[in-house]
Formats: structure tokens, C-alpha cells, sequence
């Protein structure tokens, strides 16, 4: 019995659902697109991702550039709509009965949770961290743009202290943790337990949905 965790949800649909035989990229059109996301931001480019996929579009953040990026790099290259591609030429995944388990805890013990796991990121060495990646793989290394390292860098290039950075990456994580609700609140027939995944209560009932729902394929 395969079993799946993360919070990924593209992930999820990419191994369900399968994905489309996208073009391949190209690195000076994102280029292009990055120095227009510097110089006009985020908002000037979903609004070019609007006009060539409106699907599209409305599927991804206005803040999230690297999918606005590549949402438009597919359009062009492809000289199609992103999301007419993604109706074509995927493979779903068969042979199995899919189970689908969301935990869903209460907004502020998720929101206290994020934050004293960041204070401990700090305290196990975030910052230290990134000042010897950076000093071996500069700036511009594509994962210290992720959450955490993306706020460290700030901090160590003066931009702000480390109070302002340790709040930069509790917001940054809240928000993450809110686009992930989102997009799993659209998933299909998704069996929603209320609370945290170590919590005894919501044991019990994902082991009960797991018997259910063996006892129904058997």
C-alpha cells in the first residue's frame, strides 16, 4: 500500500493526474521575464500571463514568478494556452483506489506552530547556513531564493536585523501555508480531519477512513 505525505500539491496531481509534455525551457526568454518582473513586479507579468491564458492565470498567485514565468515560456513556445496543453497528453495514474487525507488543524495553532518552528530554524542555524552557501554559490543559486534562505540574505546584506528577518520568514510561511489550503480545498473527495497529524484523535480517525475504505474495495 503506497502512502503519500508532503504538502506539495502539484506533486500530488503531477503522480495522480499526470503531467503534459511541456516544451522545453529556455533560459533567455526567462531571463527576459525575470528583468521585467525587476523592473514592472510581479503583477505587470500576470497580467501578460492573463492575456495569453486567463486559466492560467486565475490558477497562479499573482506573487508567484517563477509559475507566472513558466506558465507564459510554455504559452509562447508552445504558441498555445498552458491550460488547453494540460487537457492533452497526460497519463493518470491507474490501478489503484486513491485515498485522499487532508489535515486541516485551527488557523492560529497552525500559525503558532509555523512560528516556533522558524525560531527554531534560526536557533539550529539558519543563519550560518546560508553565509557559508553564499560564500560558495553566491546570490543568484536559485535555492536561496526559497523561504528561510531568501529572508537570511536579506538580513546579511544589512537590508534588516535579525528580529525583522525571523518575522519575514514566520510571514512568508503563513502565506505558503495558506496557498496550500487553497489549492487542496480543490482537490477532489479529499477525507478532511480536523488538528495535527501527531495528535492521537487524528490517528484514529485516519486509520478508520484507511479500514473504510479497504473494506469498500474489497
Amino acid at each position: 500500500m503506497p502512502i503519500v505525505v508532503g504538502g506539495t500539491g502539484l506533486y500530488l496531481r503531477a503522480l495522480l493526474e499526470g503531467l503534459f509534455a511541456g516544451p522545453e525551457r529556455s533560459e533567455e526568454l526567462r531571463d527576459r521575464l525575470r528583468e521585467q518582473a525587476k523592473e514592472k513586479g510581479s503583477y505587470y507579468l500576470h497580467r501578460v500571463l492573463q492575456r495569453f491564458d486567463p486559466n492560467a492565470a486565475a490558477k497562479i498567485h499573482a506573487n508567484d514568478i517563477p509559475k507566472i514565468i513558466r506558465a507564459i515560456e510554455v504559452c509562447i513556445a508552445a504558441r498555445q494556452p498552458m491550460t488547453e496543453q494540460w487537457q492533452s497528453g497526460r497519463e493518470p495514474l491507474t490501478g489503484f483506489e486513491i485515498l485522499r487525507i487532508g489535515l486541516d488543524p485551527h488557523r492560529a495553532d497552525l500559525y503558532r506552530r509555523i512560528h516556533e518552528r522558524v525560531l527554531a530554524m534560526f536557533d539550529a542555524g539558519l543563519v550560518e547556513e546560508t553565509e557559508r552557501l553564499l560564500g560558495k554559490y553566491g546570490d543568484s543559486a536559485r535555492p536561496l531564493q526559497s523561504i528561510g534562505y531568501k529572508q537570511v540574505v536579506q538580513m546579511l546584506k544589512g537590508e534588516f536585523d535579525r528580529d525583522a528577518a525571523v518575522s519575514a520568514v514566520q510571514q512568508a510561511h503563513r502565506n505558503y501555508a495558506k496557498r496550500q489550503m487553497t489549492w487542496f480545498r480543490r482537490e477532489p473527495k479529499v477525507f478532511w480531519v480536523r488538528g495535527f497529524g501527531d495528535e492521537p484523535r487524528v490517528l484514529t480517525e485516519a486509520i478508520a477512513a484507511v479500514q473504510s475504505e479497504l473494506t469498500l474495495a474489497s
